[in-house]
């Protein structure tokens, strides 16, 4: 297999690259850092519900949703990301989702050791230090036949933008955010007390991987990919991709439309991540609900079919429908069980 270390690069190509890879059927290991930093959200998130736009607006951060899922992120050239694309059918990428997390992030966990701070893999997609503490942010999409899986090694952190951008209610809770923040998520330069060279984290990563991967040869990008990236750009930084109408939700909040209408907004924590759901309901039957979140699905449109199903189910079926709808092997969401569907559908 190929690995493209490719340095710093554009803040966009940071993201373009391995959502063009696929697309024209190259694998391969892609290591990189933007040049600028950035705002990311993941693909259910609502960016109106997540980040402060206006704030990322007046400090010049560009705000870009990616394909794949997971939460809000602060991106910069002190983290050095990783992006592995593999084909669906390669030995690293079969087997259930905790199976493949834990094959391909053991070896970032070891990564980190071998940079002298002692990390674990920890279910179902963290990389944490000894002591619990998250060091490298993980998530997974399935793009066309392929899989990919991005992180990366967190040298440093700007923990003060990161709570500046975000969208919370009130000033309070950003200090609660900011600290619960510092106190879980760590990096290199605060666990050792040292800065690190660019060849000491990506020779780090590449000799892990290669336990895992096989051999990994040094290759230039193929200039298919950097086509396909151009193609892309306008897509993906579009208004329409961004905005993604329909998926609009807030906290907790219920509006009586009329005397059978109702309007329920509810946010769930579920192990996999943040579920929000916007149910309008009338007459105790579902008329339409709007799914967005922090987690991971696959295949990644595949909340549209759920949303679809649950259209016209009465309350005390949904146990039943979400049950024959999983069961079907249409979508898969690990860390959300049918508990946690019903507790964000308000029949929990």
């Amino acid at each position: 297999m190929r690995v493209f270390d490719l340095g710093r690069v554009p803040w966009l190509d940071s993201q373009l690259l391995y959502h063009a890879m696929p697309r024209v059927g190259v694998d391969g290991l892609v290591i990189l850092a933007p040049a600028e930093p950035y705002v990311c959200i993941g693909r259910h998130q609502d960016p109106a519900q997540e980040i402060d736009l206006e704030a990322c607006r007046q400090r010049g951060l560009p705000v870009f949703r990616r394909e794949v899922g997971g939460g809000a992120v602060y991106l910069d050239g002190n983290q050095v990301f990783f992006q592995l694309v593999l084909h669906r059918d390669a030995p690293a990428a079969v087997g259930d989702k905790e199976a493949f997390y834990r094959r391909l992030l053991e070896p970032v966990a070891a990564a980190y050791g071998d940079l002298g701070v002692p990390a674990r893999y920890r279910p179902l997609n963290d990389v944490v230090t000894a002591d619990g503490r998250k060091i490298s942010g993980t998530g997974v999409a399935e793009i066309g036949g392929f899989v990919v899986l991005v992180g990366n090694l967190i040298e440093d952190f700007d923990y003060d933008t990161l709570v500046r951008v975000l969208r919370v209610p009130d000033e309070k809770f950003r200090d609660k955010v900011h600290r619960s923040m510092r106190e879980n998520l760590t990096t290199l330069r605060r666990e050792t007390g040292r800065s690190f060279r660019w060849e000491e984290m990506t020779g780090a990563m590449v000799r892990r991987f290669a336990d895992v991967l096989g051999p990994l040869e040094p290759a230039p990008l193929p200039p298919e990919v950097r086509s396909e990236a151009a193609r892309l750009a306008p897509v993906l930084t579009g208004d329409d991709w961004f905005a993604r109408a329909g998926r609009r939700t807030s906290a907790e909040r219920e509006v009586r439309i009329s005397g059978d209408t109702l309007v329920t907004q509810r946010v769930h924590k579920a192990p996999g991540g943040l579920v929000r759901a916007a149910v309008e309901t009338k007459e105790s039957r579902i008329v339409r609900v709007s799914l967005s979140g922090d987690f991971f699905c696959y295949p990644g449109d595949g909340l549209a079919g759920l949303e679809d199903a649950l259209a016209g189910v009465p309350l005390g079926g949904l146990e039943t429908a979400l049950a024959a709808y999983f069961a079907g092997g249409r979508l898969a969401v690990p860390g959300v069980g049918i508990p946690d569907w019903l507790a964000a559908l308000g029949a929990g």
